[in-house]
């Protein structure tokens, strides 16, 4: 697969709220996530790894609304707009949060993944 269809693919895994399996069916075995962040999980990586951090998102985060726009494709990259309303439910309180993810793609899978917000 190209960039284009594994974007247009991934992205709409995603708009249906099915991203755990979009991230099985696309990311690389050895991909690595990138947050604008420091902690533990600032930098993930591995297939395994990343499946990890996704697991303890949700199990951390009630989640009120997603959206998800795009993909914006160029080259051997993609970028995706998200926008949450959340909790955290360890401190309870309430978060608005917008983000663009830039993912790479070779070889048709998701070797990167890049997220952007304040």
């Amino acid at each position: 697969m190209n960039t284009r269809d594994v974007a247009l693919d991934f992205t709409d895994m995603l708009k249906q709220g099915r991203d755990a399996e979009a991230a099985a069916k696309y990311n690389a075995p050895d991909i690595v996530s990138l947050e604008s962040m420091d902690g533990p999980m600032a930098k993930v990586s591995g297939a395994d790894g990343v499946r990890q951090k996704g697991e303890w998102w949700v199990a951390n985060h009630e989640v009120h609304s997603a959206t998800v726009q795009g993909p914006y494709v160029h080259g051997d990259q993609f970028a995706v707009h998200m926008a949450f309303d959340f909790t955290r439910k360890v401190e309870g309180d309430r978060i608005n949060l917008a983000e663009v993810g830039l993912y790479t793609v070779r070889d048709g899978k998701i070797v990167e993944e890049r997220f952007f917000y304040l």
